[in-house]
């Protein structure tokens, strides 16, 4: 069950930049280390619901529903854009502040976490990748979903976090000069703006 194979693949899932890495790399980048845990923290949680899907079998529901799949992608796409228009219009300077507000901390939590909830592709990704690693010789089918899940989303944000730190790490060349801000700040926001343009033409 939890075989070289599996985490081997789970840790190159989660290396694989997507919608969760760029948010917690410019979080780190533009608000600091405490920041970019939180933002690690709910992307890792917007994981959970697709895994539970993914368990209770809800999953393969969406699959068969064109509708159930068509209204979650259409969701996400508009919150993808969202912010990447907020993004790219977000004139702020990249300042330091390592420790955010509790409530500007909520903030990039449910923002993440958001971000991975809608998205379809994640729930269709686990349909198909968490049961090739049931032994169904081995009893307790859920058990070891549930096992695997959780070893899967610790791995996860483990390597969200590892992305966050050495954003953070880079965060003085980007201080000190405007032009980076600014480059960064449109690169996140055409980032956000093609995965969401992806996630439209995305398939079911």
């Amino acid at each position: 069950m939890l075989s070289p194979e599996f985490l081997i693949t789970s840790l190159v899932v989660a290396l694989i930049p997507g919608t969760g890495v760029i948010y917690t790399v410019s979080t780190g980048l533009a608000r600091g280390r405490r920041a970019s845990v939180f933002a690690s923290l709910g992307c890792t949680a917007g994981i959970l619901p697709h895994l539970l899907a993914t368990i209770l079998g809800l999953a393969a529901l969406m699959h068969s529903s064109a509708l159930a799949f068509e209204v979650l992608k259409v969701a996400g796409v508009a919150y993808l854009l969202y912010v990447a228009v907020a993004t790219w219009r977000d004139e702020a300077a990249f300042a330091i502040d390592d420790a955010p507000a509790a409530s500007s901390a909520a903030a990039i939590a449910i923002k993440a976490l958001l971000l991975n909830i809608l998205n379809p592709k994640l729930t269709l990704f686990f349909l198909a990748f968490l049961p090739q690693f049931v032994r169904p010789g081995a009893g307790a089918p859920l058990l070891q979903l549930l096992l695997l899940s959780a070893v899967f989303m610790a791995m996860t944000f483990i390597v969200f976090v590892a992305y966050g730190l050495l954003a953070h790490a880079f965060r003085r060349a980007v201080i000190e000069s405007p032009r980076v801000q600014r480059w960064l700040r449109r690169s996140f926001a055409a980032s956000f703006a093609g995965l969401g343009v992806d996630l439209a033409f995305a398939g079911k």
